[in-house]
């Protein structure tokens, strides 16, 4: 998947709109869509406070690794326990369905 592909997936996933994205990251609905029509590039600076609006790798953003990785710096050792939780149950439903 692309950078344009890859900003338009995670907004969606994360149930905002362009407009509630571009207040979010300082820039207008019209940067936004123009990042997710592929008709320009966020610059570096903005590549790297996108990555860490979505907590994911710079890498994962751009498309140039399939790992799928999630930021979790700054969590508590509780809060990374929930979250491991929520991937273990996730999985576990995933293994169910199939």
């Amino acid at each position: 998947m692309n950078l344009n592909e890859n900003i338009r997936k995670l907004r969606t996933a994360m149930g905002i709109n362009q407009v509630e994205f571009a207040k979010r990251m300082g820039v207008t609905k019209q940067c936004v869509s123009n990042w997710e029509n592929d008709n320009i590039l966020p610059s570096v600076e903005m590549l790297v406070k996108i990555a860490e609006f979505f907590a994911v790798s710079t890498d994962s953003l751009l498309g140039l690794s399939d790992r799928r990785t999630i930021i979790v710096e700054g969590l508590s050792d509780e809060e990374l326990a929930h979250v491991r939780g929520l991937v273990k149950a996730i999985t576990s439903l995933k293994k169910e369905r199939n």
